[in-house]
């Protein structure tokens, strides 16, 4: 198949969309599949065979995120000459309205993917937070009634967005590259950072904006080192919130917690493995992908249960699920890093449920779901 992806956002920005798109697509290849991508273009960036790049604007209350400028007399004439069989847009917005105009205008099967509960992110925009909580939804909800087929990450926000939309919607997860895993550097973390052997490192890692609660977990470790003084709380990742939240450590009396800030690949990867526990606290997410990095890795995980977030974590088998409760939360930290034979244990079933969504059986499921999309495109044209 001859696949175009048409994204808001990719390589060098990271995120769980981007990781999303390089996993997806780097599998279909592998499978000998044609993979073209759409995406912005940022201030620095490495060209790639297959890559069409549109220029974007950096907005200001979110200038690391650059909002593409859709405009090109010539795509439907590229997309065109690619003879694309399908279109996976894998946002609602300006490249994903640009993928969903050459799909209508060249009557190729379009298929979207919702990553994200976008009436989670409207603080971000300027204006009355209800009046752009419901402009959202309906934006969402106009552009899926649009497409062929829509896919979710996961089974619970399936069902809601399979409430207020007309097409099929699928649950794939976002699959995980199981053999990354296979050899890392599980000492990294403690040789980069000088943290001592008998130390328990907490890790957490994703983008530092205010929707993913990171301030919880400041104070649910604030709470946990007071009982456990032999542990470090590891904070992977940037955004718009980090500078914040640092100060708000340092006031809380945690100087010892570490911002590592962004990481090559291969480092995180390495911190995943040299971590002892992965916290996560967001209550906004569709599926969590670093919660299935965390079990390939095999580290158990303790996360609030909201959302995506109870799918990819079996409470009581590889890890804890609480409810946005502190002491709940801290209880179950501490249960696990006081009972060393539990804590391995469920590392070990974190590593078996992670085979479950690996990869390459998530990008044949995809497969499937695009080979349904072109039939009912074709159902609808006949």
């Amino acid at each position: 198949m001859r696949i175009g992806m048409f994204t808001d956002s990719y390589r060098p920005y990271t995120s769980g969309v981007v990781r999303s798109i390089e996993t997806t697509a780097r599998k279909l290849i592998e499978f000998g599949h044609e993979v073209y991508i759409f995406a912005p273009s940022y201030p620095v960036y490495e060209k790639e065979s297959g890559v069409f790049r549109f220029a974007s604007v950096r907005p200001p209350i979110y200038p690391e995120y650059p909002i593409a400028l859709p405009f090109s007399l010539n795509i439907s004439k590229t997309v065109k000459k690619l003879s694309l069989d399908v279109i996976h847009v894998h946002s609602p917005i300006t490249m994903g309205l640009l993928g969903s105009l050459c799909a209508k205008r060249l009557d190729i099967p379009l298929v979207f993917t919702y990553h994200t509960m976008y009436d989670e992110y409207v603080h971000y925009l300027p204006f009355a937070r209800e009046i752009s909580r419901k402009a959202v939804l309906r934006l969402s909800t106009n552009f899926c009634n649009r497409c062929d087929l829509v896919i979710t990450p996961t089974e619970v926000i399936r069902q809601i967005v399979a409430d207020r939309i007309e097409p099929t919607v699928q649950a794939i997860p976002t699959g995980i590259e199981i053999e990354e895993f296979i050899a890392p550097d599980r000492l990294w973390l403690r040789r980069e950072y000088g943290i001592a052997a008998d130390v328990k490192i907490l890790l957490h890692l994703g983008r530092l904006g205010k929707e993913k609660n990171v301030g919880f977990l400041l104070k649910a470790y604030g709470e946990i080192s007071k009982k456990h003084p032999k542990t470090k709380l590891v904070i992977v990742g940037e955004g718009p919130e980090r500078q914040a939240l640092q100060e708000e450590a340092l006031q809380m009396g945690l100087s010892d917690v570490l911002f590592a800030g962004k990481l090559s690949r291969r480092r995180v990867v390495d911190s995943f493995a040299g971590a002892d526990l992965f916290v996560f606290a967001s209550t906004t997410e569709t599926q969590g992908l670093v919660l299935g990095e965390a079990k390939a890795a095999g580290v158990p995980t303790v996360a609030v249960k909201a959302l995506g977030a109870a799918e990819m974590v079996t409470d009581g088998v590889d890890g804890f699920l609480t409810p946005l409760s502190l002491e709940l939360f801290v209880a179950r930290v501490d249960q696990l890093l006081a009972d060393e034979g539990l804590r391995l244990a469920m590392a070990e079933k974190a590593l078996q449920e992670a085979e479950k969504i690996s990869s390459t059986t998530m990008a044949q499921r995809i497969l499937l779901a695009y080979e349904e999309a072109a039939k009912k495109r074709k159902d609808v044209s006949t």
